[in-house]
């Protein structure tokens, strides 16, 4: 699970960061608060890299989808963005452990062998 989940958290930490890029064409906001929420976000992205197999881990990192999603109110194509990251955190996390069952049947079959 966490290599896939690893994964998704990367590409998230790059669509961040460019989303980050975009956000400071808009007059509205201060580039300092764009960066200090996109730094966060993309710091968080790489915390969680080592954190998702702990407990809590993979909460956070529905925590940090719904911020993702929500960001779209800034940047609109990240309504869409963030929610095609939801469901690869869902596939990762989901068919992660499937993975992770399995490695651990096998483990125990050349065990017993």
């Amino acid at each position: 699970m966490r290599t896939l989940c690893a994964s998704t958290l990367i590409g998230e930490f790059f669509v961040i960061g460019f989303a980050g890029l975009v956000a400071m064409k808009d007059p509205d906001l201060s580039m300092s608060t764009v960066w200090t929420v996109s730094g966060i976000a993309m710091f968080l992205c790489l915390v969680l890299c080592g954190l998702v197999t702990r407990p809590g881990g993979v909460a956070l990192g529905w925590a940090l989808q719904i911020g993702l999603i929500a960001s779209g109110f800034v940047v609109p194509t990240m309504f869409f963005l963030g929610a095609m990251f939801a469901a690869l955190w869902w596939a990762s996390v989901h068919y992660g452990r499937k993975i992770d069952e399995a490695k651990a049947r096998f483990a125990a079959q050349a065990d017993t062998a």
